[in-house]
């Protein structure tokens, strides 16, 4: 059985948010850095249902993880 790889749109869209690429760059540009002492999940620009979903993904390195990661390096930069 293949794991389903999922894209930084897809994650965008799973969260409710613009997910074209324009609306990622300025999600990502609007919110960084994210300083190192905030976990992803903590960060304040997230409602609860989005931090979450972030958390659970995260802690049970489930299938959108990859992707949670991914959008955490480019928060940090």
């Amino acid at each position: 059985m293949q794991a389903h790889t999922h894209s930084l749109p897809s994650l965008f869209k799973q969260l409710g948010l613009d997910h074209d690429q324009a609306s990622i760059e300025r999600f990502i540009k609007q919110h960084s850095p994210l300083p190192e002492s905030c976990q992803l999940a903590d960060a304040p620009f997230w409602d609860k249902a989005q931090a979450d979903f972030l958390r659970q993904q995260l802690l049970a390195d489930a299938e959108w993880a990859e992707v949670v990661d991914q959008l955490n390096l480019l928060l940090r930069g």
